[in-house]
């Protein structure tokens, strides 16, 4: 049985390397291990070591405890807003959309986000 501690930080792992456009070879390739190492690391199957932990804290350009970010109790799924933001922050959907949102120059990413706001508001 997978520990929901190996889940989440297997989760921030794919999120922070699909957030920088980075196929699980490039990192694995990054700190000297196999893809399917990074697959098990992803899914929560394996854990990871602190010194693997800090080799990916490197290549992926963040401190540490970005891997621990979020995980205050309760750990298991329930129905609260806070749940369903992490869930959708893991689809392939929304990290493209958050790219091409910041690859847009300020004004336009402003319209963008007031465009949002206002059909969430008459939705």
């Amino acid at each position: 049985m997978i520990h929901p501690v190996d889940n989440h930080v297997g989760l921030r792992i794919r999120h922070r390397r699909k957030l920088l456009g980075m196929t699980q070879q490039q990192l694995a390739n990054g700190v000297g291990i196999r893809f399917q190492q990074i697959q098990k690391y992803e899914s929560g199957a394996n854990r990871v070591s602190a010194s693997r932990l800090w080799d990916l804290s490197r290549r992926l350009k963040v401190p540490v405890s970005y891997f621990f970010d979020g995980i205050e109790p309760p750990l298991q799924a329930n129905n609260d807003d806070s749940v369903l933001r992490a869930d959708i922050m893991h689809d392939k959907e929304t990290i493209d959309l958050i790219r091409a949102y910041y690859a847009l120059d300020e004004q336009p990413r402003q319209r963008l986000l007031e465009l949002a706001k206002a059909m969430h508001t008459a939705a």
